[in-house]
């Protein structure tokens, strides 16, 4: 193991919702938490505009004013907050070493609490960035943002069982649902594909895809095209959902941790441990299914309690 230049009781790697709730109980247990907030300070949650179903805020919230909110909670209870990201581990232990900012710093830990989140994956369309950066109706969870297309129309791409699951969701709130695959069927399971075929105001558009999404503030409509005739044609929609998966942001840890094909740090069931000792993981970085503020707080807090009681259980004080 390389020399490192610090030793902390509990380090947190990630911000956003799980990291801050975990730190907030870390340090309320006196486990004196370092943070390092990762390459996207605050998690998803930056780049939300309305929050309406985090409990707490009546009258909803801006994601990046909750994220002030959650990190000023965690640092009143001293909780050292520190910029910079993870470039290097070594879970050999019992300490666990850690390389910051590709070696700038190093330093060991007791503890370490994983809250690096995952990302969403996007089309790469150009207007795509610009109306999700200006919060003009793109969006990557239909959970989330569903409620304000109420009775309208919108559309949502992707052909997996997230896409189905979250197109049969909007269906219950928007008055049409264009959903656009580009192959000629869905790539989801069977009883989602019949959720979808039984849902009638889902029209499904198969070997399509998109070439540009529409409107200069907001979503006006979406340029698709029909890769079978080769034909471009537009469809009128005020949101666009995009549905077509997520990374985890767990590169750093695969030498080291247990993880699903697509990177999920899997944890030992009713609990955030993984399969190293000392190492415990929270939020989106092991929640493929949920992805939502709330669960990834639930699970910012067992990653928490559960490193506290090892550390108590290694007689670490």
């Amino acid at each position: 193991m390389n020399q490192a230049k610090e030793h902390v009781k509990c380090l947190i790697i990630g911000s956003g919702p799980a990291g801050y709730t975990a730190a907030i109980y870390a340090a309320r247990a006196d486990l004196k938490p370092v943070m390092y907030e990762g390459i996207q300070p605050g998690g998803q949650l930056m780049e939300t505009t309305e929050v309406d179903n985090f409990p707490g805020y009546p009258q909803g919230v801006e994601g990046p004013k909750m994220m002030e909110d959650l990190k000023a909670q965690a640092v009143r209870f001293e909780t050292d907050v520190r910029s910079g990201w993870v470039t290097k581990v070594d879970f050999t232990g019992p300490k666990h070493y850690i390389e910051i900012d590709q070696g700038k710093h190093a330093l060991t830990a007791d503890a370490v609490i994983i809250s690096t989140g995952a990302s969403a994956k996007w089309l790469g369309l150009p207007n795509e960035t610009r109306l999700r950066e200006m919060a003009g109706g793109v969006s990557a969870c239909a959970v989330c943002d569903g409620f304000f297309y109420r009775n309208q129309e919108v559309a949502i791409v992707g052909g997996g069982d997230t896409a189905a699951e979250e197109a049969t969701y909007l269906a219950k709130l928007c008055k049409k649902v264009y959903m656009i695959v580009r192959g000629d069927t869905l790539r989801a399971s069977k009883a989602m594909q019949h959720r979808v075929m039984n849902t009638p105001n889902i029209e499904l558009l198969k070997n399509t895809r998109t070439l540009d999404i529409l409107g200069e503030t907001g979503v006006e409509g979406v340029r698709l095209q029909n890769t079978l005739e080769n034909r471009e044609f537009d469809i009128a929609v005020t949101g666009f959902f995009v549905a077509i998966g997520h990374k985890p942001n767990t590169d750093v840890f695969k030498p080291w941790l247990k993880m699903d094909e697509q990177g999920y740090i899997i944890n030992v069931p009713g609990s955030a441990k993984t399969d190293i000792p000392g190492v415990f993981v929270c939020g989106d970085a092991a929640d493929k299914v949920y992805r939502q503020a709330v669960t990834a707080a639930g699970t910012g807090c067992m990653a928490a309690l559960d490193a506290e009681r090892y550390l108590a259980t290694a007689g670490i004080h």
